[in-house]
């Protein structure tokens, strides 16, 4: 039986960065990955010769000396990747379906108050506080900045201010209001309760700087594999955890589906933290641990519609388009199966061939997994392929004929300039990222009870540690941060913040 330093459990971004910061170490690194393409939600797929994301769509903060920059720097991937800035202007339009304006969101804060000022005139010096206020609370986040510093866990006032209360503190105008809220499907913000930290965050990286990933962004999963393998880890695809083994309290191997056994002396958990205490041996952590992840709510799921466009028929933008039915962008995660899709995010697919025209899109919008339940008993990858029947392709076609009617709406004509689409659900989400119902990010962040639903990366298992982004933040930022937090329970947080810090140093 192979024997390792550490094993991890799933190839997603945080699985990939906690394996780079260990291997480097000389720690000898196992991944574990189910999949036949490692990634998690950095995988893509073709269609028609044209390369589709199924989860980054874009990323911020990778411009000079920012935050997602110099964590890429130290990986050594920054100067591989290969990106597109977006429109400085505009990179985010938030729509209304009964007003023909487009609100934008445009790059660096001073750009951003200028821009969306001019379609609130009367309101610029509520746009300002609003700016202020984000860049506030992303300075109390210290690792958010690759700082040390006080956890913010006992701030309660800044872990239960809600985003829409805030948002709606700051003016009286409601159109504004839904404008500022108008890209939360980045954290499918549910009014109530979402956080305004949570919108601060993500958020903030974007206004700093707006980038596509061109033809993907599995180039990061492949630069991060690249860098593991360098330092002597070993990634294994198609190779599922079935169950993790004890001596004593303490895990000692993975036993896989495949009949192997893999043994480790420390075990980290990329995939979300039920799906990991179910892989345990019965009896090993307290029951009331697992009711406690049991009983967290978790995000909605999405349903995604992939868009093949003829050739040289849709312009190509650098901007990508938020469009809602209502004026009231926090409702629509709880819709009526009758009133689908309330809302959509529409991004085009940046690709190497230069071209003044699109050669796809991807668009999302919420759904909740009760729609495909009836097929929850229903398993399907690339590598384990299952047709789960001409219902379930009714059904697909049905919600996609929907979606294009309404991207008819705000882009007239795009229905007769699609040469073919293809289509993922909750099911695939789930199947894919071993999300529970296929949430599309992970443990819902609730203001009214905001230390519940943060997971520590260190569980009650000696030897078993969390990552991802059910710790602290989701998307490609919020991840990254986790792994490093990960990590620090095994290396030293100003250990890691030193070693940035000198690689810094080394480049300049």
């Amino acid at each position: 039986m192979q024997e390792y330093d550490v094993i991890i459990i799933g190839s997603g971004l945080g699985g990939l960065l906690c394996a780079n910061i260990l291997a480097e170490e000389g720690y000898k690194i196992c991944v574990l990955e189910k999949n036949q393409q490692i990634g998690g939600n950095l995988q893509t797929f073709v269609r028609d010769r044209v390369i589709f994301d199924t989860g980054v769509h874009y990323l911020g903060g990778l411009g000079e000396g920012e935050n997602l920059n110099r964590f890429f720097n130290y990986f050594g991937i920054m100067d591989k990747l290969k990106l597109e800035k977006m429109d400085e202007n505009g990179f985010d339009i938030v729509t209304f379906e009964d007003d023909n304006i487009e609100y934008p969101y445009a790059q660096g804060y001073e750009n951003f108050i200028r821009v969306l000022s001019a379609k609130f005139p009367a309101e610029k010096e509520a746009i300002k506080k609003y700016c202020e206020k984000i860049q506030s609370v992303c300075s109390r986040f210290p690792l958010y900045n690759l700082q040390n510093g006080e956890s913010y866990n006992s701030d309660s006032e800044l872990l239960q201010t809600n985003a829409k209360d805030f948002i709606a503190s700051l003016t009286k105008n409601e159109k504004l209001q839904n404008v500022l809220a108008g890209t939360n499907l980045l954290y499918a913000g549910i009014g109530e309760r979402t956080p305004f930290y949570i919108h601060a965050l993500v958020v903030n990286s974007y206004i700093l700087s707006a980038w596509r990933m061109v033809d993907g962004g599995s180039q990061i999963a492949k630069l991060l594999a690249k860098n593991i393998r360098k330092y002597g880890g070993e990634i294994l695809k198609r190779h599922e955890v079935k169950q993790l083994k004890f001596e004593g309290d303490e895990i000692c191997s993975a036993e896989l589906t495949n009949g192997k056994s893999v043994k480790g002396k420390l075990f980290i958990s990329n995939a979300h933290p039920l799906t990991t205490l179910e892989l345990l041996e019965k009896g090993k952590v307290r029951k009331s641990y697992y009711t406690r992840f049991k009983s967290l709510e978790n995000s909605v799921s999405a349903f995604s519609l992939y868009l093949v466009f003829k050739k040289n028929k849709v312009k190509y933008e650098r901007r990508n388009y938020y469009h809602f039915k209502r004026n009231d962008v926090w409702s629509v995660t709880n819709y009526k199966e009758n009133e689908w899709p309330l809302n959509y995010g529409a991004f085009m697919v940046s690709t190497s061939k230069a071209n003044d025209f699109a050669e796809g899109m991807a668009v999302l919008t919420y759904m909740k997994f009760d729609e495909v339940k009836q097929w929850a008993n229903t398993c399907s990858t690339v590598s384990q392929p299952y047709f789960r029947g001409e219902d379930y392709e009714d059904f697909k076609r049905i919600k996609s004929e929907l979606l294009i009617d309404e991207l008819e709406k705000k882009f007239p004509g795009i229905r007769e300039n699609i040469k073919a689409y293809y289509t993922s659900t909750p099911l695939s989400y789930r199947d894919y990222i071993a999300t529970p119902e296929g949430s599309m990010y992970g443990i819902v962040k609730d203001c009214f009870d905001p230390l519940k639903t943060m997971v520590p990366a260190r569980t009650k298992v000696k030897n078993l540690f969390f990552t991802g982004q059910n710790l602290h933040f989701h998307g490609v930022l919020g991840v990254t941060v986790s792994a490093f937090v990960t990590c620090s329970e095994i290396l030293g947080l100003n250990y890691l913040l030193d070693k940035i810090k000198a690689k810094e140093t080394q480049g300049k």
